[in-house]
């Protein structure tokens, strides 16, 4: 199952070959660098949905909280950050 994940913003900028807009997004402890082609007015230390790479929606911060304790509840954090090694 394909679920979409919360993080929060951490640095903005533009891809280097393709000119599109990306953004370092931490989830926990796991960072990567998600197309924020969809959110343009996103800012730094908002929160976003990821899904596939991809941001889709901001969410606030208690529900990005929310979503993590649950992950954490029933062990997905452990997944999660294998998939994005």
């Amino acid at each position: 199952m394909c679920l979409a994940v919360p993080g929060k913003i951490k640095k903005l900028y533009q891809h280097k070959e393709h000119q599109i807009p990306f953004a370092d997004i931490e989830f926990g402890s796991i960072s990567k660098s998600i197309c924020m082609d969809l959110l343009p007015d996103a800012e730094v230390g908002d929160y976003v949905l990821v899904h596939v790479g991809l941001a889709i929606s901001k969410v606030d911060e208690e529900e990005a909280k929310q979503v993590f304790k649950y992950l954490e509840e029933i062990g997905e954090i452990e997944e999660l950050a294998e998939t994005y090694k």
